[in-house]
């Protein structure tokens, strides 16, 4: 009768924590990629200065997309939406918002 060898169970070599921060990145790029597919950077949250209390979702969405889709004008390569919402100091900022409420109105109809 021969012994048979005895097999210690396999253990993974690495750290706990690595494996934590390769789910946690994971799911960080799943929430990242979601945002970047969803077409809208910048919500109302960060457009404070615009009202958009009186739309449905559907007309929300609408009028963010074309916010975040739409450039400034005065030569800094920022969206519509992102300058409204960063810059403060944008020479054109009230026109900016104008702009966005206009956007507002038109997704209302």
């Amino acid at each position: 009768m021969t012994k048979r060898a005895v097999r210690k169970p396999h253990r993974s070599r690495r750290p706990k924590w690595v494996s934590w921060m390769v789910a946690l990145l994971a799911i960080g790029g799943v929430g990242y990629g979601l945002s970047e597919l969803s077409g809208v950077a910048y919500t109302e949250d960060a457009i404070r200065v615009v009202d958009f209390s009186s739309l449905t979702a559907r007309q929300k969405r609408a009028a963010l997309v074309a916010a975040n889709n739409a450039r400034c004008n005065c030569g800094c390569g920022m969206g519509l939406a992102q300058c409204v919402a960063t810059d403060s100091t944008c020479p054109i900022r009230e026109p900016n918002i104008d702009k966005i409420k206009t956007m507002v109105r038109d997704a209302a109809r």
